[in-house]
C-alpha cells in the first residue's frame, strides 16, 4: 500500500553506568511468523510438487464456511474456502480460468471442512500450486432438511447447486482484494451429483481471532481497515448495495495476512420494502436501529448499516481498541462510539480510519514527547541474536519483544519506558504501514 511502512528494531535496555545503545542492524522477524512460515512452507511444497513429490498435508483453509479448518476433515461453519492460490492457479487464471481439464489432473484432495450446503477440499494442481474446492454437501443440514421436507434427494441437490452457481456468479462479478478470487469452475452432469459444481478458489487459512488478539495492534489494524474498504466496495458495487447475511468471523479467511470473505452465497442485494418508517427497524440481539423508509419504498441503507454494525461488533471491538498507542485511543473511541451507535455510514467510518492510518504513518501521533534517543549511544553492526531478548506482549516474535515503531526516537521512548531494555536494535525489516518506521527488539544483552 502507498504510505510510509513503518521500520523495525530491536529493543532492550543496556549500557554500563547508566548508558544506554542502540545498533543499526540487519535482523528482522524471526522466522516463526506465521505468515511468512506459511508462505515458506508453501512454496517448498509447491517445488516438492514439481520435483514429484507427495502431495502436501493440508495447512488451513476455509471450510463449508467462511472459516474453514486447520486440518483434514475438522468441521467448519458454513461457507467456503478462501486464500492464496499457488502459481500454477494463479497463471491459469489470468489466461482464463481453471476449467474441467484441471480439476481431473488434480491430486491430493483432502477435506478441509464442511457446513450446511457446501463441503470444501484442498487440491494440488498438476502445474504446481494449490487450490479449494468447493461442492455441494450432500449429506448437509440444508440438504438432508429439504429431503425430509420434500422427499427429492436430486432436486434438493439440485437446489444446493444453484446456490453454489450464484455464488460462481458473484464471484465472477464482483472483484475486490477483500473476496477471496475464483480461479475457475466446472460443470460436469455425467459425475457424482454432489460435484457436478465444482468452484475453485484461492486457498487460504482460517480467521483464529484468539490468535489475531495476540499479534501487535498494526495487524489487529490493518484487518479492521481491510474490512473496511470491503464494506465500502460491497456499499457502492456494481450490483447496488450488498448485505452479507451471515456475517461472521467465520466467513472470513486469511490469505498472505490479507483478510479476504470467502462465502458469498448468503450475499444478497434486495433492500427492506416498507411502506413507513415502522417498517424500517434494524434489529440485533442487544440493539435495534429505526431508519428511514425511502420515497421509492426501500428502507435506506440497511444493507449498508447491517453490514458496518456486523463489524463493529465482530471485529472493532475486539481488534481496535487493546494496545493501541495512546495518542491514536481517541480517535479509535470515536469510530467504536459512531459504528457502534450507527451514527456514521461506512464512508464516514472509511474516512475515519484513514485519518488513523494517515496519524500513525506520519508520526503525528509522536509529537510533544520529550526526546530521549539523545541518551543513547549509536553502535553500528549489530545483528538480533534469537534467545537472549525478554518477552512483551504484543509482539511480532514469540521469542523475545519485536515491535514496530516510526523512528528511532520512538524507539528509545519504549525502551526508555521499560525497566528491562538496556539496548535496542533497528533493522531494515519494514511492515505494511509504509516506508520509513522501524520494528523494535528489546534484548538484556548490554552492547
Amino acid at each position: 500500500p502507498a504510505g510510509r511502512p513503518r521500520e523495525a528494531a530491536a529493543e532492550g535496555k543496556g549500557g554500563r553506568g547508566g548508558r544506554r545503545g542502540w545498533g543499526e542492524g540487519e535482523g528482522r522477524p524471526p522466522k516463526e511468523r506465521k505468515e511468512e512460515g506459511s508462505r515458506r512452507g508453501e512454496r517448498g511444497r509447491q517445488r516438492g510438487r514439481a520435483r514429484g513429490g507427495a502431495a502436501p498435508t493440508p495447512h488451513g483453509g476455509g471450510g463449508g464456511g467462511g472459516g474453514g479448518a486447520g486440518a483434514a476433515g475438522r468441521p467448519a461453519e458454513r461457507g467456503g474456502a478462501a486464500g492464496a492460490a499457488g502459481p500454477g492457479a494463479a497463471g491459469a487464471a489470468a489466461a482464463g480460468g481453471l476449467g474441467c481439464g484441471d480439476l481431473s489432473l488434480a491430486t491430493g484432495v483432502s477435506v478441509l471442512g464442511w457446513g450446511f450446503t457446501k463441503v470444501v477440499a484442498r487440491a494440488a494442481l498438476a502445474g504446481g500450486g494449490a487450490v479449494a474446492l468447493k461442492s455441494v454437501h450432500g449429506a448437509g443440514r440444508e440438504v438432508r432438511q429439504c429431503v425430509l421436507r420434500y422427499g427429492a434427494p436430486a432436486g434438493c441437490r439440485r437446489l444446493a447447486a444453484y446456490k453454489l452457481l450464484k455464488e460462481v456468479t458473484l464471484l465472477q462479478r464482483l472483484r475486490h482484494p477483500g473476496i477471496v478470487q475464483l480461479h475457475g469452475q466446472c460443470y460436469d452432469n455425467s459425475g457424482d451429483p454432489e460435484i457436478r459444481v465444482t468452484a475453485m478458489l484461492e486457498l487460504g487459512s482460517p480467521l483464529e481471532m484468539i490468535q489475531l488478539l495476540q499479534t501487535p495492534w498494526e495487524e489487529r489494524f490493518k484487518i479492521c481497515l481491510s474490512l473496511v474498504k470491503l464494506l465500502f466496495y460491497l456499499a457502492h458495487s456494481p450490483l447496488g448495495s450488498i448485505v452479507l447475511l451471515d456475517f461472521q468471523p467465520r466467513q472470513f479467511v486469511m490469505v498472505d495476512g490479507n483478510l479476504k470473505v470467502t462465502d458469498m452465497d448468503d450475499a444478497s442485494t434486495e433492500e427492506l420494502s416498507c411502506k413507513e418508517d415502522k417498517d424500517c427497524t434494524l434489529d440485533f440481539p442487544t440493539k435495534s436501529f429505526p431508519l428511514k423508509c425511502s420515497a421509492v419504498g426501500k428502507c435506506e441503507g440497511i444493507n449498508e448499516k447491517k453490514n458496518l454494525f456486523n463489524a463493529y461488533r465482530y471485529f472493532f471491538t475486539y481488534l481496535l481498541p487493546h494496545s493501541a498507542p495512546p495518542a491514536l485511543r481517541p480517535f479509535l473511541g470515536d469510530i467504536l462510539n459512531a459504528t457502534g451507535d450507527l451514527r456514521y455510514g461506512i464512508n464516514e467510518t472509511l474516512k475515519a480510519f484513514e485519518k488513523v492510518l494517515h496519524l500513525y504513518k506520519s508520526g503525528l501521533y509522536l509529537q510533544k514527547r520529550p526526546l530521549l534517543l539523545k541518551d543513547y549511544i549509536s553502535l553500528k553492526g549489530f545483528r538480533t541474536v534469537e534467545g537472549e531478548d525478554y518477552k512483551c506482549w504484543p509482539s511480532y516474535s514469540h521469542l523475545g519483544c519485536l515491535l514496530s515503531v516510526h523512528s528511532a526516537e520512538e524507539a528509545a521512548a519504549i525502551c526508555n519506558s521499560q525497566s528491562q531494555c538496556q539496548s535496542f536494535i533497528v533493522t531494515q525489516r519494514r511492515t505494511w504501514t509504509g516506508e520509513l518506521g522501524q520494528l523494535i527488539r528489546k534484548e538484556t544483552q548490554e552492547k
